[in-house]
């Protein structure tokens, strides 16, 4: 993967394949600590001890259609090449959390990416999970909760709506540009 963004849009699908109803993604940097996390937590069926033993192993997977599942190695690799750290934390019935942090000015640093259209596309692709999406720099915070958006607009109305897809663009990309300024 060429940027973050993939990684964690692809964590994320793991959540979504492990039934979660809920899916919460961080993204905080400290520019003065020179410091990225993101982290993707979801209340879904989790991991026994062996899987989670195993899971940064490439030909570990619960796929049926193929043998080799990357995105978890990949994530881990991208945080641990760049100055970084990687954990993952999971337990049956409880869900999963997945964490990696960058040193931001590392070379082998991967850009971020897309986040905003990563974000926009987990929301309005995915009705059946709520996700909170929340992007931090020090005090400076934007937070986007599909449950509180769902609440405004009623059920009548869904996230892919497209006045409504047009409106979340406009809301994500406004709150990482304010927060972030372009420097991720």
């Amino acid at each position: 993967m060429r940027e973050l963004a993939l990684n964690v849009l692809d964590i994320a699908e793991n959540s979504l394949r492990a039934g979660a109803k809920l899916v919460q993604i961080t993204l905080s940097a400290d520019f003065a600590a020179d410091t990225m996390s993101i982290a993707i937590e979801d209340d879904g069926c989790g991991m026994s001890e062996e899987m989670l033993a195993s899971v940064c192993d490439p030909f570990t997977t619960t796929r049926t259609t193929r043998k080799v599942g990357m995105g978890v190695p990949l994530f881990k690799y991208s945080a641990e090449s760049a100055g970084g750290t990687f954990s993952i934390r999971s337990k049956i019935g409880e869900g999963t959390c997945v964490t990696a942090t960058y040193k931001i000015s590392h070379v082998d640093r991967m850009p971020l990416g897309d986040f905003g259209g990563v974000a926009l596309q987990l929301v309005t692709m995915n009705p059946g999970t709520d996700f909170r999406i929340r992007v931090t720099d020090g005090p400076r915070e934007g937070v986007l909760d599909t449950r509180e958006v769902k609440e405004i607009l009623g059920e009548d109305i869904p996230l892919g709506a497209p006045e409504v897809r047009a409106f979340l663009k406009e809301y994500i990309q406004e709150n990482l540009v304010s927060i972030y300024g372009g420097r991720l």
